[in-house]
């Protein structure tokens, strides 16, 4: 983890994001295979989502300050809206390029998943056949508890901090989930969360939590957070993932695929 960390954190000026953003406008960077994977992974993404999970988003971040409690102006949207758009990544081979200074790559979307998923594969391959990796909620099951039960995963309430909605049993997989109540506020009676549509740049307000269950990880983050970016089309989008699912809408209803399939 501290390996993906060193390579994908934007927070790390030695990272190979970072270098890549501080050449953005300029020159392309030469990248090693596994950051090439990264790329093709994203635009898969980018692709089966139209769009809406997009990694040079993370932008919205200079309008947005979810500590402060205030809403960016239009300036601002505009501003880093204009610096947004996967097809302004240039790749040739090994070699990446940012075609709009001002641009940034942000692996965040689905980075933590990944890690979880690759440290669950070396305990794996070290022998360990019980237990999970838990990396603030996103969590990657190697197998059931030593006696064959599964592990009894809660799904926190979006409203109510402390209490879960659900309980989920996990013999092995990935379990994600995408919500509108970790990073957050409200004014004038209306919650913002840090979840920003790239096309508008303000953020989601149909969902307030959708955990996904998926064979790994980052499959079950990537479908919770398009499912959150897709808003009301977002359960004919879990529906069609094939993926087993809880979410709740804004009214507070739930809906799971045995729901859905009643």
């Amino acid at each position: 983890m501290q390996r993906i960390e060193q390579k994908f954190s934007r927070y790390r000026a030695d990272s190979i994001v970072a270098r890549i953003n501080a050449a953005a406008g300029l020159a392309p960077w030469n990248a090693t295979p596994r950051p090439c994977r990264c790329w093709n992974f994203a635009d898969s993404l980018y692709r089966s989502s139209d769009g809406l999970f997009d990694i040079t988003s993370g932008v919205l971040r200079r309008a947005w300050d979810f500590k402060s409690g205030q809403l960016p102006t239009p300036e601002q949207l505009a501003e880093a809206r204009a610096c947004i758009g996967w097809h302004h990544v240039r790749r040739d081979g090994r070699n990446v390029r940012l075609a709009l200074s001002g641009m940034e790559l942000d692996f965040g979307g689905f980075g933590k998943e990944y890690a979880a998923d690759r440290a669950a594969t070396m305990m794996a391959a070290g022998g360990a056949k019980h237990g999970y990796v838990n990396l603030a909620g996103d969590l990657r099951v190697l197998g059931p508890k030593p006696d064959g039960a599964p592990w009894m995963i809660g799904i926190q309430d979006p409203r109510r901090r402390g209490e879960v909605i659900a309980t989920i049993p996990v013999y092995q997989g990935g379990l994600a989930t995408s919500g509108d109540y970790e990073r957050c506020f409200e004014l004038d009676g209306r919650r913002y969360c840090h979840i920003l549509d790239p096309n508008t740049g303000w953020p989601v307000s149909h969902w307030r939590t959708v955990s996904v269950l998926a064979p790994l990880a980052v499959v079950a983050g990537n479908c919770s957070t398009i499912a959150m970016l897709k808003q009301a089309d977002g359960l004919a989008f879990l529906q069609a993932s094939g993926m087993n699912y809880l979410a709740m809408d804004q009214h507070g209803t739930i809906h799971t695929r045995e729901a859905a399939a009643a």
